[in-house]
């Protein structure tokens, strides 16, 4: 016992044996004192500095993006009508509910009337613009609280400014959901970061647990593609949980969290069925279920806990199969079938003829990552960093989870993970996990880069200035020391910011001095006659992208629009589509009567398109589903028939009695043509 007392004192005091008693108290306490109030005011002085920089960063991202909208289309000067247009395709639908809203009486007299000091279209994209502002300081946040340092959210932030084109699109996308959703996901990403940090105090753990329910609702609320990213975000959860590189009940937390989120908004959004139905809510359910069945599941020797762990794997993959289909079946939902038909397909499980499928897998979004996105990300040195930190975080986290793995009994474990958390802390192994699925997700699918190349930005900063990343480093080349590490860790980040402001600040400034101006006269001048010429009840079917237009710049009622998570507005849209196959005037009649339509709008960009190639164009993928042989030189499936009748929107132009006695057109421009339906008894 004497012994233990005397280190104590000497670990605590490092006080001579030979000063007297009051001396050994007084003197450590005094400097303890000092020490303490010096760290306290240096902490206070750093959060303020790192919190102003933070907000400056995020204000000039909004101030940056909003910017270049202005300039690219001079949006300040052009006609309500041009501005409406330039929100191309789902854009314009998106944007079509908030002026609808806007100018209902009751709106007007309540809290969205901002006529009087900003017109509804600035209020709209500001508010957008502002979130960008949120999303910036959620990544500086983000970083910061992984490294320790608000350097981190600096150079974070910095990287997501200067590879723009592939962290964000939405000064030419403004309504799109996703640039709603993303800045409450990088919210999110933020407090589950925080959520995860060891030593929490019991309020601070509360306080946390309620911002990450509200910025996932949000995050829920706001994208339709939610429940496909918060399962990523899930089976993360369930890795490192299933390792031991996670605190249970957090994650169990985190479990509830995102169901409670769905189901609320389920509910906002009138039941909607697709939710319930939706894999994440499966699957979380079925963990739940599972860690209640199995609760040893952290215990015994490496062979007995990889048993657990691989029947705890079975047993959750067959809860999560049995429990979705169970619920698809009692609510007979088919709502997201055709995202299921393009993974089948995407990933070499069959060829299918599926329209819907097919219509994904055409487009340029929804194909691989193109190479060249490696290259611009490797131009500001982000691809670089990113890959080294990835590569050493890697190692350390097959490390930890071996490790974690093998404890025998309580007292070893307990040791290995005060250990292992060194090399790798919750919060950073989560973040891990977070980068390299979504980076998976973004090389099969380009549409979804957006989600792994912010988090990037986060990822590769937070690796420069962490003390544990050099610690590693420089242990393995034998050069450790507490002071160079130190020297690293700042000094490093320092010449990258350097770096990327001597080579790239003056491409912003000229990007920021270049002018342009929206121009599209045939779809004006489409949208003017309709408004001047057609009744406020007609009824238009033609594309999902040029309806959205009409809705919002004429407020006509339309057969079908973009908002394809609907089974029945994806069997409307296959059905109004085949005015650009080869079906008889009779059929194509009869199928747009069927939907009440007056007008019909043909597109020449879509009739004789050549932006796919063969086999991709709209055209092709109504033939092959139709069963037709596709036009042009080259080959053809066996069964492929051909059609008996000419293609509807080459014909239709030739003004054939079989033609005019149902069709009649009524405007005519270089891009569209407009068709006025007859009425026969």
């Amino acid at each position: 016992m004497t012994t233990v007392r005397q280190r104590r004192v000497g670990k605590g005091t490092e006080a001579a044996e030979d000063q007297p008693s009051e001396e050994k108290n007084v003197k450590p306490d005094g400097k303890i004192l000092s020490d303490h109030t010096g760290g306290k005011l240096w902490n206070i002085l750093s959060i303020t500095v790192g919190g102003i920089v933070a907000i400056s960063l995020g204000l000039l991202t909004s101030v940056y993006v909003a910017t270049l909208h202005e300039n690219d289309l001079w949006f300040s000067n052009i006609k309500e009508v041009e501005r409406e247009i330039s929100f191309r395709t789902e854009c314009g639908l998106y944007y079509s509910y908030y002026k609808q809203m806007i100018q209902a009486a009751s709106i007007q007299q309540g809290i969205v009337n901002c006529k009087q000091y900003l017109e509804p279209v600035y209020f709209y994209i500001y508010t957008l613009f502002g979130l960008q502002a949120v999303y910036v300081i959620a990544l500086y946040v983000t970083s910061w609280l992984l490294s320790g340092t608000w350097l981190s959210g600096l150079l974070a932030a910095c990287w997501y400014i200067t590879n723009r084109i592939d962290t964000t699109r939405v000064e030419f996308t403004i309504p799109l959901r996703e640039n709603w959703a993303l800045p409450f996901f990088a919210v999110q990403i933020a407090a589950i970061t925080y959520l995860l940090r060891t030593h929490l105090q019991p309020v601070q753990e509360r306080l946390t647990l309620i911002a990450v329910f509200i910025a996932t609702f949000l995050f829920s609320l706001t994208w339709q593609f939610n429940q496909f990213m918060m399962l990523i975000q899930a089976l993360a959860l369930f890795i490192l949980d299933c390792f031991d590189m996670l605190p249970t009940a957090k994650v169990m937390w985190l479990y509830i969290i995102q169901i409670s989120g769905l189901l609320l908004v389920c509910v906002l959004q009138f039941f909607n069925s697709m939710i319930l139905g939706s894999l994440l809510i499966s699957f979380n359910t079925s963990v739940l279920i599972a860690r209640t069945i199995q609760k040893h599941l952290k215990k015994g020797s490496l062979l007995n806990r990889l048993g657990k762990l691989i029947f705890h794997v079975l047993l959750v993959l067959c809860f999560t199969l049995l429990i979705n289909k169970f619920i698809k079946k009692i609510l007979n939902l088919e709502s997201d079938e055709h995202i299921f038909k393009f993974l089948k397909a995407k990933f070499g499980f069959g060829a299918t003829r599926d329209f819907d499928a097919n219509l994904y897998l055409c487009e340029e979004a929804f194909g691989l990552l193109p190479l060249n996105t490696f290259s611009r990300l490797s131009a500001t040195l982000l691809f670089y960093v990113y890959i080294f930190v990835l590569f050493l975080m890697t190692v350390a986290a097959i490390v930890v989870a071996f490790r974690n793995l093998s404890g025998s009994n309580q007292v070893q474990f307990m040791e290995k993970m005060e250990e292992c958390t060194i090399t790798l802390k919750p919060d950073a192994a989560y973040n891990l996990l977070h980068t390299v699925l979504f980076g998976c997700l973004a090389l099969s699918t380009m549409r979804m880069k957006y989600l792994w190349t912010s988090h990037m930005c986060v990822f590769a900063s937070f690796g420069l200035c962490s003390t544990e990343v050099w610690k590693l480093v420089l242990k393995c080349i034998h050069l450790y020391t507490s002071q160079r590490t130190r020297v690293i860790k700042y000094s490093i980040p320092v010449i990258i910011l350097l770096y990327i402001s001597y080579k790239f600040w003056p491409g912003i400034m000229d990007e920021l001095s270049e002018l342009r101006e929206f121009y599209d006269p045939d779809t004006v001048e489409l949208m003017n006659w309709i408004k001047s010429n057609t009744p406020n009840t007609a009824v238009f079917a033609g594309s999902m992208q040029l309806l959205a237009g009409v809705k919002l710049c004429t407020g006509r009622t339309l057969t079908n629009h973009p908002h394809y998570e609907d089974k029945n507005l994806r069997e409307r849209t296959k059905q109004i589509y085949q005015i650009y196959a080869k079906r008889s005037p009779e059929d194509v009649y009869q199928i747009l009567r069927s939907f009440g339509t007056d007008y019909v709008i043909l597109e020449d960009s879509i009739c004789y398109e050549r932006r796919h190639s063969r086999g991709c164009r709209l055209r092709d993928l109504l033939d092959i589903a139709n069963g037709h042989i596709m036009d042009g030189l080259g080959e053809n499936e066996p069964d492929l028939k051909p059609a008996l009748y000419p293609r509807f929107c080459e014909e239709i132009k030739k003004t054939l009695p079989s033609y005019t006695i149902h069709f009649t057109r009524v405007f005519q421009n270089k891009t569209f043509h407009v068709y006025k339906l007859a009425k026969h008894k």
